[in-house]
């Protein structure tokens, strides 16, 4: 079992930016997920990350906006969130690997998840 603890989360106005830290307990987890949730939704993929390859894929309303990154070095991945908006006002989890080696887009093809970390933004 992959150990995740995701971090980074406050409250922020409008336009402003805010990176999370998804650090893991290991650093082979090819395929890595951001995923975010407001209460009485469903869990939605934000961001995918193939550790192995660089590759990145990107899915909803943060595209163009939020940038996904890693370092094998300390063991953590990253969300970058720029001009955040009131609607991205969600719990954010770090989820991985992927079971499949497929960077899926579905929460139920990740094994393990952080606690996730909670972004505000209002004015």
């Amino acid at each position: 079992q992959v150990q995740l603890v995701e971090s980074g989360g406050g409250s922020v106005q409008p336009g402003e930016p805010l990176t999370l830290s998804c650090v893991t307990s290991r650093d082979d987890l090819n395929c890595m997920g951001w995923f975010r949730q407001a209460p009485g939704k469903e869990r939605e993929a934000i961001a995918v990350i193939n550790t192995a390859t660089g590759s990145t894929f990107y899915y909803g309303s943060g595209q163009g906006r939020f940038k996904v990154s890693e370092d094998d070095i300390n063991k953590t991945v990253y969300l970058r969130m720029n001009d955040l908006k009131p609607e991205d006002s969600d719990i954010y989890y770090c989820a991985g690997p992927e079971r499949r080696g497929r960077c899926d887009w579905s929460p139920t093809a990740y094994s393990s998840w952080g606690r996730g970390t909670e972004v505000n933004v209002s004015s």
